[in-house]
């Protein structure tokens, strides 16, 4: 657990993300909560590391997603020195078809 961002807000936080039940809910949610540049972001950056946990090459992500190769490093640094956050979720949704 990261100890930089743990506090009673962000508990809440995670508290009301887990509450959520359906993709529907999640986009009424984010949209309130978020902007729209914000909820790309975040999408890039989950697309980004997707792409590098299947060994996908920078040139292929900037041309895919977007994203810039700053980005790229910043969620490849966090793939392999991170909390293994991107991880967990892969493993728990690899039976489920990624969304383009």
């Amino acid at each position: 657990m990261n100890s930089k961002i743990k506090d009673e807000s962000v508990d809440f936080l995670f508290r009301s993300i887990l509450a959520l039940e359906t993709v529907e809910e999640c986009y009424n949610f984010f949209e309130d909560l978020c902007t729209v540049p914000e909820i790309k972001a975040m999408s890039q950056r989950l697309n980004v590391a997707y792409m590098l946990s299947t060994k996908r090459v920078y040139s292929e992500i900037v041309a895919e997603t977007g994203a810039s190769t700053a980005t790229i490093s910043r969620v490849n640094r966090s793939l392999n020195y991170g909390c293994d956050g991107y991880e967990l979720v892969f493993n728990r949704l690899k039976n489920e078809d990624k969304p383009q």
